[in-house]
């Protein structure tokens, strides 16, 4: 069964559509309004009848709406103890880019625009033309809030009007407009909710908070409009439809979830001055969001990988931590054990600086400019010095605490926390051995704590996970870091790649993966399509996982293939396939060979007879499948995507396994 669109983030380049098993656009079975009961999850179990609107309610009551919105931890211009101590360097690079814009229409979101991801699959440029606004929205505020200027108070202005006189806040790729209506442009009388709303009605909202009161002097009518917006764009909808897939009412959800609830609730608490809906909306958005949590497995894999973790998990941290300060510490979840290995999921998938273990969609370079004060806060929180050091570690004195690619309330929380503007850079922790069972994934190095040597992570799972690309048994080799042996990551996202032909792209095929190919097949598609356990790592040396790869292809029930991964004491990686294949042509004088692995290289590629050396930034390792010469094909690559991570190209060796049974290994060490 074919996946369809399933959100993105908006932290690592930031788009949002992701990948699942349903349609976003698919309509709610009847009687959805009779399974939107209260859910029984994992926060449930943990805080009973206290996350119910009921004990909501009697809390929010006494506390008030305006104790809510001081407890938010969302400072008032006014409030110079923050602003006046905010980071300087921050504070200096918003203002040059602002000025450079101050002046300039602001970013045109036109009709034509919008239409074309209907017309032509294109979504880029609509994109981009949003999030120009709002990054341009969020520098004047907090210029504004910084400086108390006048000149900063009206670009702001602006900027509030200009979002609120926009179409709509949901983004082309996701808008229903089309699919319900045929339409080319929004629907104005059936607001969509998805991502962007609720990066847009959030955005607003701190907006409000931060220099509402300096509005009331000088622009009066700016706060009325933007609650009149949010209101009907934002907080009726959410109130009053149970057809919002990403609730979880009826179907599963994904990382949609915990990013719209996050925002949505911050917006309520911000601009709502009713404690009573506010209690409302803070029980249905927790009732919700357990439902995301009870899909997370109990050792914190996320199967979108690192970079959707920002928008997934990391957008639950920050809801649960705005529970916890609304309840003034009534509801805390750091100590759920779900919740601290959650949130060392990312440190663990580091290989060494900004590269990561990439699976799935996700890039295997962090961007620079993801929100670290959360898992800092979230390392204090829970007490994991070990999280804390990941996150300073990216700490660059001279350089700014947060990236307005990340939106306002994250930068405006990252301002606001002096413990990170003073943190220090720190050693990443570089764990030795990681197995993660739920997504069979393991991530181990020569030694830990140290990017030197090799690193290698190996993938298991199956053909159904989260913004899939068909990658079991599939791996990732680094020296000193810098993967050589690569995961190439997402192209440019169009509409093609949330739909039916999602695996024409090169990037999602087996046949761009480390992986082999027998009879030369791809992976199959969806859930029947895995890989299988024979061997999991040990605790003890050397590391080693075997698994079985026969379930991942369309073979006979009487064929085999297994792979196994092996990390040796020396530092050498050796990967071992072993295979049993129906004869067809096969043979030792058959131009067809029964199969062939494919390894993906960065870097550059240099052939002497059966042994290969790639080098790239100084690393450089030599790979030797017992001397069988590779064919050569290179990827010259056209996508800002891709050649943003890898460069100009990519190469794609070729090992032809000409018997149809029979086990070879591929040897892998570091050339110096």
């Amino acid at each position: 069964m074919p996946n369809h669109a399933r959100p993105e983030t908006a932290a690592d380049s930031d788009r949002d559509d992701a990948f699942s098993r349903v349609s976003a656009h698919t309509a709610p079975p009847a009687g959805t309004e009779a399974v939107a009961a209260a859910f029984a999850g994992p926060l449930s179990e943990h805080w009973g009848d206290g996350m119910r609107e009921p004990a909501l309610r009697a809390g929010f009551a006494s506390t008030g709406s305006d104790g809510l919105r001081r407890r938010s931890g969302i400072p008032e211009a006014g409030d110079r103890a923050v602003w006046d101590a905010a980071d300087p360097v921050t504070i200096d690079r918003l203002r040059v880019d602002a000025e450079a814009e101050r002046g300039l229409p602001w970013a045109d979101v036109t009709a034509s625009l919008f239409a074309r991801y209907v017309r032509d699959g294109d979504r880029e440029h609509y994109e981009a033309a949003v999030y120009a606004r709002q990054h341009r929205f969020t520098r004047a505020v907090v210029l504004a809030a910084a400086t108390r200027t006048d000149e900063w108070m009206d670009e702001a202005a602006d900027g509030a009007v200009v979002l609120c006189e926009q179409s709509t806040w949901s983004l082309s790729a996701h808008d229903d407009a089309n699919a319900r209506r045929g339409f080319v442009v929004p629907d104005a009388a059936s607001p969509y909710v998805d991502l962007w709303a609720g990066e847009i009605v959030a955005q607003l909202a701190v907006a409000d908070r931060v220099i509402g009161a300096d509005w009331e002097r000088r622009w009066p009518g700016v706060r009325e409009r933007i609650r009149h917006e949010a209101e009907l764009r934002v907080f009726t909808p959410f109130e009053t439809r149970d057809d919002f897939w990403w609730l979880g009412y009826w179907r599963e959800v994904n990382n949609w979830n915990p990013w719209i609830l996050s925002n949505v609730l911050l917006a309520a608490v911000l601009l709502l001055d009713d404690p009573e809906r506010i209690a409302r909306i803070t029980a249905r958005a927790l009732d919700s969001l357990d439902r995301y949590v009870a899909t997370l497995p109990a050792d914190g894999a996320i199967d979108e990988g690192v970079a959707y973790w920002w928008n997934g998990a990391g957008r639950m941290l920050e809801l649960l931590a705005l529970v916890s300060q609304l309840t003034d510490g009534g509801l805390e979840a750091a100590s759920l054990p779900l919740v601290a290995e959650v949130l060392r999921f990312p440190m663990r998938m580091q290989l060494g600086g900004d590269w990561y273990v990439n699976v799935a969609d996700g890039p295997a370079r962090s961007r620079g400019g993801e929100p670290w004060q959360l898992p800092f806060r979230w390392g204090l929180r829970t007490g994991d010095g070990r999280v804390a050091d990941w996150a300073r570690g990216a700490r660059r004195p001279g350089r700014p605490l947060a990236s307005v690619a990340g939106g306002l309330p994250r930068f405006v929380r990252a301002l606001a926390d002096p413990e990170w503007r003073d943190a220090t850079p720190a050693d990443p922790p570089l764990p030795a051995s990681v197995w993660l069972p739920s997504v069979q994934l393991l991530v181990c190095r020569s030694r830990a704590g140290d990017a030197s040597g090799l690193a290698l992570a190996a993938k298991g799972g199956t053909n159904d996970e989260n913004h899939n690309h068909k990658d079991l048994g599939s791996f990732i080799v680094a020296a000193g870091g810098r993967p050589l042996l690569v995961d190439i990551g997402k192209p440019t996202y169009t509409r093609q790649t949330f739909s039916a032909e999602r695996y024409r792209i090169r990037a999602m095929q087996s046949g761009w993966h480390n992986a082999p190919a027998p009879h030369g097949l791809e992976q199959g598609e969806g859930p029947d399509f895995v890989a299988r356990v024979l061997r999991a790592p040990a605790a003890d040396e050397p590391i080693e996982l075997s698994l079985d790869l026969a379930g991942a292809y369309p073979l006979a029930a009487d064929e085999e293939w297994t792979r196994s991964f092996r990390l040796a004491r020396s530092g050498r990686i050796e990967i071992t396939d072993t295979w049993r294949l129906r004869s067809s042509a096969a043979g030792a004088g058959a131009a067809t060979p029964a199969a062939v692995l494919h390894l993906v290289a960065a870097g550059e590629v240099r052939v002497w007879g059966g042994r290969v050396l790639v080098t790239a930034d100084g690393h450089s390792i030599a790979i030797d499948a017992q001397g069988i010469v590779p064919t050569v094909e290179e990827w010259r690559l056209d996508d800002p995507e891709l050649s943003g991570v890898w460069g100009d190209t990519l190469t794609r060796l070729g090992y032809a396994l000409p018997d149809a049974s029979g086990s070879i290994t591929t040897t892998i060490e570091e050339a110096r």
